[in-house]
């Protein structure tokens, strides 16, 4: 028997992919590529169901010889392996992004001597809008805490804005730029304690208890199906900081970064010497190990923060750190520096991949913001956090309203600056 290969992503099952399936066993057995996340999520949003839950409905679905992954975006690497008869697939890919791989396709299925089928469109199906209703209704705290850890395994880089509001958490959840490689948006939020105290107009000093912060982060939880990273300062004491892990978990948290610092908190980007307040390797340590064992599953994530450069100490110093953290139960690692140029944290991520070559990075390069995502990946970066750019823009625009209409004494002259009333409306769901 003939075989033909049909590539499918398989979160969504519509009948459109229904006909395309009808129409491909009529040709022969069916091969579905079965697009793994990583496939999928350089290109688009990660997919709701994981590779093998979205594997267990195609391969019950009436027609399916077998599936098998496709574990690149573009047919072809499948096509030479496989080398089926034919490859089915909707005429919708004649324009638009898809367009380049369809001519692969036909030039790779020329040369293995096979048939490219193109199956009219399914009127009546609008894919964009299936990803609208799926994404409104919203996720369940297990499903967004367990997305991180997918999207560390998918993606090269995890790209996380801060958020301080739900307001905020909703351009985060919905932005995405259109580019030659595909779409591209943010993964997750960062729910940051500076952020959070600025907002409530009060010094980051952690003073603010956790239901405090809570209230604020169930607003962005309420209107988002994103993952969420929880900036938890130094953790507190160690008997505190198993309840902490224990509610952000149930709350579907993805994960917390606590700082190996003590005493009165300092910005670490201020000048300061805070020598004095890091904490010894054994106490941080203990903290890790007891929020691990708080744990109730294995999908949220302990990543610990070291201030070592910022309070003066070697590179060596981190790294004697960083090992010791992981080994204690860190699920990763996150270095901060205020140096601009770079280098202290290039050496630190060259140094910690030497030892451990899967145990995530993080890096916020607030200062050192002239590198590109891509070259942070090459020194061994998996997470990306902008910490706190969008309370810093959303400042000095307001300021800016605020004084137009004072010289002015009407808000005429404020109009451009101010987004209109009706697109408000818009944006948030439900209002319409």
């Amino acid at each position: 028997m003939k075989t033909v290969y049909l590539g499918m992503t398989g979160d969504i099952i519509h009948p459109g992919i229904i006909n395309i399936l009808n129409e491909a066993e009529k040709l022969g057995e069916v091969i579905i590529g079965l697009l793994t996340d990583s496939a999928i999520a350089m290109h688009k949003r990660l997919p709701f169901l994981s590779y093998e839950q979205r594997r267990q409905v195609v391969e019950n679905m009436k027609g399916v010889s077998r599936v098998v992954p496709q574990e690149d975006w573009s047919y072809v690497p499948n096509l030479k392996k496989y080398k089926p008869d034919y490859i089915i697939h909707g005429d919708d890919w004649k324009t638009g992004p898809l367009s380049r791989i369809r001519e692969d396709v036909y030039a790779v299925m020329k040369e293995l001597g096979g048939e490219v089928v193109e199956v009219p469109y399914t009127k009546g199906i609008n894919s964009t809008a299936l990803n609208e209703a799926q994404k409104s209704l919203g996720t369940t705290p297990e499903i967004r805490m367990k997305t991180l850890r997918r999207l560390i395994q998918a993606k090269p880089v995890v790209r996380i804005m801060e958020a301080h509001s739900g307001l905020s958490g909703l351009i985060i959840e919905n932005l995405e730029v259109k580019k030659d490689d595909g779409v591209h948006s943010y993964d997750g939020m960062w729910s940051s304690s500076l952020t959070d105290s600025t907002c409530k107009g009060k010094p980051d000093i952690e003073a603010v208890d956790l239901t405090t912060r809570l209230q604020d982060l169930t607003n962005i939880l309420e209107c988002t199906t994103k993952p969420i990273i929880f900036d938890g300062d130094t953790g507190g004491k160690t008997e505190h900081f198993v309840f902490t892990v224990r509610t952000l978990e149930r709350n579907g948290v993805s994960a917390v970064i606590i700082e190996d610092k003590v005493g009165l908190k300092k910005n670490s980007l201020f000048g300061t010497d805070v020598r004095q307040e890091l904490a010894t390797i054994e106490e941080f340590s203990e903290k890790i190990s007891a929020g691990k064992k708080a744990q109730v599953t294995k999908d949220f994530m302990i990543i610990a923060r070291l201030e070592s450069l910022i309070a003066g100490y070697p590179v060596s110093d981190a790294l004697e750190r960083a090992f010791a953290y992981v080994k204690a139960g860190a699920d990763g690692v996150m270095i901060h520096s205020k140096e601009k140029t770079g280098e202290d944290i290039r050496e630190f991520c060259e140094g910690f991949r030497k030892e451990y070559s899967n145990v995530p990075i993080v890096l916020v390069p607030t200062t050192y913001n002239r590198f590109t995502e891509a070259e942070l990946h090459a020194w061994g970066a998996n997470i990306i956090i902008y910490a706190n750019h969008m309370l810093r823009a959303s400042y000095p625009a307001m300021v800016t309203v605020a004084k137009t209409i004072l010289e002015h004494e009407r808000s005429l002259e404020a109009d451009p600056l101010c987004m209109p009333i009706k697109q408000i409306l818009e944006l948030i769901p439900g209002t319409k």
